[in-house]
């Protein structure tokens, strides 16, 4: 059984729900606190044991690249000023992984996008985590789900249940339960259904483990819903080649790229922040006992 050593996120998207903020800035760069959602996404990656992150990238998201990248100028600048802690905070953040970039040339989908790693990924497992969607948890879920596969060896996809009204926004999975925790055999797997097509409240959320054969199933499916090449398509030709499984992930998990569920993650997030947490709560009990405010 060969080890999960690869991340591959895509953040090639436009980010069109966060517009204009998101006209000139990578939505994977909007701050949530101190750190852009991007960091998060990938302090997961590192705190799950993996050692190359693919990045896919689009036009004007050079900005998430530099991010990771060591910058002379800046760190000059702050040796001179003897800014020793945001220095090293700096010199953490560019050697926290090393990172790979692919150009995604043509929205085509998140299945097109991840095809566009076949190269760098090569003939060997590998997760996939969406760049807007936020998991905490004691253990990353990264993690959780890379401690599944060395038990069952076979694709995983991370899901939580949802509003079944909820359900037609959703990559959704069909399946049986096994003797493992948390855990589901993959029987089915419909994008977005309409409702009253699937009587099932799983949907898959933005973690993936898959196996190299996934590229070759991405390579040969025909655009669907949205006329995009879809992911969940060549997910469910994998499951009937060689078997899925569907994990109901530990943690609380953000839509980050939404703006609800942006403004949700920099509350709570907030709140666990050492510098920040009591002066905030303090600020948010205030707000709510003022008579005027809505929330009281």
């Amino acid at each position: 059984m060969k080890r999960i050593r690869k991340a591959v996120i895509p953040v090639a998207g436009m980010g069109t729900r966060f517009l204009p903020a998101t006209k000139a800035i990578p939505k994977e760069m909007l701050t949530i606190v101190d750190r852009p959602t991007i960091q998060y996404i990938v302090e997961e990656v590192v705190a799950s044991g993996i050692e190359e992150v693919i990045l896919i990238t689009s036009e004007g998201k050079s900005a998430i690249e530099n991010h990771f990248d060591y910058d002379f100028q800046l760190d000059t600048v702050l040796k001179q000023k003897k800014k020793r802690a945001l220095r090293d905070e700096l010199s953490k953040i560019s050697s926290l992984i090393d990172i790979v970039s692919v150009r995604q040339k043509e929205p085509l989908g998140l299945g097109h996008a991840i095809w566009m790693a076949r190269n760098v990924v090569g003939n060997e497992p590998f997760l996939v985590l969406l760049g807007d969607d936020l998991v905490r948890s004691k253990k990353p879920c990264c993690r959780q789900m890379i401690d599944l596969y060395n038990q069952v060896s076979e694709s995983i996809v991370a899901i939580q249940r949802v509003p079944r009204d909820q359900t037609y926004q959703y990559g959704i999975i069909e399946g049986e339960e096994t003797e493992l925790d948390r855990t589901f055999k993959v029987k089915r797997m419909v994008e977005k259904p309409a409702p009253g097509t699937s009587n099932s409240d799983m949907a898959i959320i933005g973690r993936y483990l898959l196996m190299p054969e996934i590229f070759d199933f991405l390579g040969t499916t025909t655009p669907g819903h949205g006329g995009e090449i879809q992911l969940t398509d060549a997910l469910l030709a994998l499951s009937n080649k060689r078997g899925m499984y569907a994990y109901e992930f530990e943690g609380k998990r953000y839509d980050a790229g939404d703006k609800l569920g942006y403004l949700k993650a920099i509350v709570d997030i907030a709140l666990d922040h050492p510098g920040l947490g009591a002066s905030f709560r303090e600020h948010l009990q205030a707000v709510c006992a003022d008579k005027d405010c809505a929330c009281s």
